[in-house]
């Protein structure tokens, strides 16, 4: 029975793609172009996000031993995000697909406009045929500024993409009740709200090429799912695994089952948004009452107590209690500077529209 999915973002893992001496696996990326291409020949919009850059740029390369472990990884980068795009490139035009690369840093979701501007360029090249290939800008990242992988950009693309679902391949065929191939251990194939508490099976190793682990992956998917978004973590070296998923086929792989609730654009950006905040406002009892009432409300300046932080119009601010506990974050209709000085004060114009906030708990 088909899946009626008609946006499908895949991550791609570093330890699908490359072989173990680190350089592209020809093979197994030729498989996965064929599953893409397949879908994407039938009308499916296909977003690629793909790992690997490090990884192929690895080989053959001999850093000086005064590279700094940065700037090695920023090199590698370099390097390694040419190959793996020449094989892309060179494999999706076998197909008549033309694709295109996107890079990206966790920089460009902070800001409003930035990140429209990175939807409307995917959105344009899904219109015009083109499949977008995306990838941290690892020789521009640094550690403060970095995704916690892939996974993480893949589930804040699907999200803003307003995809159907996420498909996360790994070398695993997803989340085991124990460790994969022990006896005993069994595959979990959905997961949903009503799921018991999965942390205890998810082992916090890590390996291969890859920085990320089946704890961040599924910590992604239940976020992602909780929007609305159907999120499955599948084992990328099976045989056209892609298109068994999007057809419905029931193939081993752990299944999020999407939530009930899809939140609007705006809410979308803010709930990604957590790690983004500027500065922190922190407002009176009446104020969090009023917040966390069902009624819509805007946070007014008038139950603000204090401002901490530098931060301008348009940044996105925390929201806090009296006992400096976050309660919400919220895009900023005013710097600090003129926030600070219009503490307590009745104006017309709220700090953070209702539309441009986001408390979790209402």
């Amino acid at each position: 029975m088909a899946s009626g999915f008609k946006r499908v973002a895949v991550k791609v893992g570093s330890n699908v793609i490359t072989g173990e001496d680190g350089s592209p696996d020809s093979g197994r990326i030729l498989r996965i172009v064929e599953d893409i291409a397949v879908l994407f020949k039938s009308g499916t919009d296909v977003i690629l996000i793909s790992s690997g850059a490090v990884a192929a740029g690895r080989k053959g390369i001999r850093l000086s031993k005064s590279t700094s472990l940065v700037s090695s990884k920023q090199v590698l980068s370099a390097i390694g995000q040419v190959k793996l795009m020449a094989s892309y490139q060179f494999l999706f035009s076998k197909y008549l697909i033309n694709a295109g690369q996107v890079l990206t840093t966790k920089e460009s979701f902070r800001d409003r406009r930035h990140y429209l501007n990175m939807k409307n360029c995917i959105s344009s090249m899904l219109e015009n045929k083109i499949l977008p290939i995306i990838n941290e800008n690892d020789t521009v990242s640094v550690n403060e500024l970095m995704f916690t992988d892939n996974d993480e950009l893949s589930g804040m693309i699907s999200s803003m993409m307003n995809c159907d679902c996420l498909i996360i391949l790994s070398n695993v065929d997803g989340l085991y009740t124990g460790k994969p191939g022990c006896e005993g251990s069994e595959l979990i194939a959905v997961i949903d709200e009503s799921s018991e508490d999965i942390s205890k099976y998810i082992s916090t190793s890590r390996s291969g090429f890859g920085r990320g682990g089946m704890t961040t992956k599924c910590s992604i998917a239940r976020k992602i799912a909780a929007e609305g978004i159907d999120v499955f973590i599948a084992n990328g070296r099976r045989e056209s695994i892609i298109r068994d998923i999007v057809g419905g086929k029931d193939v081993p792989c752990t299944r999020f089952v999407a939530g009930p609730k899809k939140a609007n654009n705006v809410k979308k950006w803010l709930y990604h948004s957590g790690t983004f905040a500027r500065g922190a406002v922190y407002i009176n009892q009446g104020a969090k009452e009023a917040l966390l009432s069902e009624k819509a409300t805007s946070l007014l300046m008038i139950g603000i107590t204090e401002i901490e932080g530098t931060f301008k119009k348009g940044d996105i601010v925390s929201i806090c209690d009296e006992n400096r506990v976050r309660i919400g974050i919220g895009k900023s209709q005013l710097d600090s500077e003129k926030a600070v000085l219009n503490i307590g004060k009745k104006m017309g114009r709220p700090l953070v529209h209702y539309d441009y906030m986001l408390i979790p708990d209402k």
